[in-house]
């Protein structure tokens, strides 16, 4: 029998997180792993009330950046020997019913990566434009330089495997993490497929911070990270 994880990065998330840990454990029963960084509302007390034999909980005393939470968890993981990882937001815009679908999935890959704009499916809602303009923007870039076929190449729902991750040497702290990995995924020869998930977008209005919420500004911290990524690795 395989080992799987459940991991949920968490940053000022508090109305979601009782109501997400409810549906989740609707539909899977097994280790979750909380990573709160740093938040300054409640959340990380309402974490410790959810915390039980099959719910680990670390609560980070500093904000550190959602790849910095990332790749806390990432270490956790690999430390307490899992096969399987599942990654999701913590925020409500990634439904549990898919997390079945993903542990299926998974042992006949490296990365199986959810995708909010692979195919429609009902109740979909409508990405900010920005996003969605930006998103497109960049997953053209990474599948020019990868020759990936991605649709999506920031959904942070997403399952791994274990052995995979252990290869990467990822360091990135901010949002664009998952462009580093992208770039590692290609250097490291991971076997990569896309997974159809839902696209939700309850709240628009929602921010990045500081001057991430301009968009050139978040597009060109992307494209500076991908440049990096490529000179560190020669491809």
């Amino acid at each position: 029998m395989s080992r799987n994880v459940v991991f949920i990065p968490v940053y000022n998330e508090e109305p979601h997180l009782v109501g997400l840990l409810q549906r989740l454990r609707q539909v899977y029963s097994g280790d979750v792993l909380c990573v709160d960084d740093g938040s300054y509302d409640r959340s990380g007390e309402v974490l410790r009330s959810l915390e039980g034999p099959r719910t680990h909980v670390i609560l980070e005393p500093n904000n550190r950046g959602y790849g910095a939470t990332l790749l806390r968890g990432f270490a956790e993981v690999i430390a307490e020997g899992y096969d399987y990882l599942i990654t999701m937001d913590s925020d409500g815009q990634h439904r549990p019913d898919w997390i079945p679908r993903f542990f299926e999935e998974i042992p006949n890959w490296d990365v199986v990566s959810g995708s909010r704009y692979h195919s429609e499916i009902d109740g979909n809602g409508i990405a900010p434009a920005d996003r969605r303009r930006i998103n497109s923007e960049v997953t053209n870039v990474i599948n020019q330089i990868t020759g990936f076929s991605l649709t999506d190449a920031f959904c942070g729902f997403k399952a791994y495997r274990v052995e995979a991750l252990k290869r990467l040497d990822l360091r990135e702290s901010g949002y664009a993490m998952p462009l580093q990995f992208w770039i590692q995924a290609k250097v490291f020869s991971l076997r990569v497929t896309e997974m159809p998930v839902s696209r939700i977008y309850d709240d628009p209005n929602r921010k990045f911070g500081g001057d991430l919420d301009v968009p050139e500004t978040r597009l060109a911290y992307y494209l500076d990270t991908i440049a990096a990524e490529r000179k560190r690795w020669n491809v």
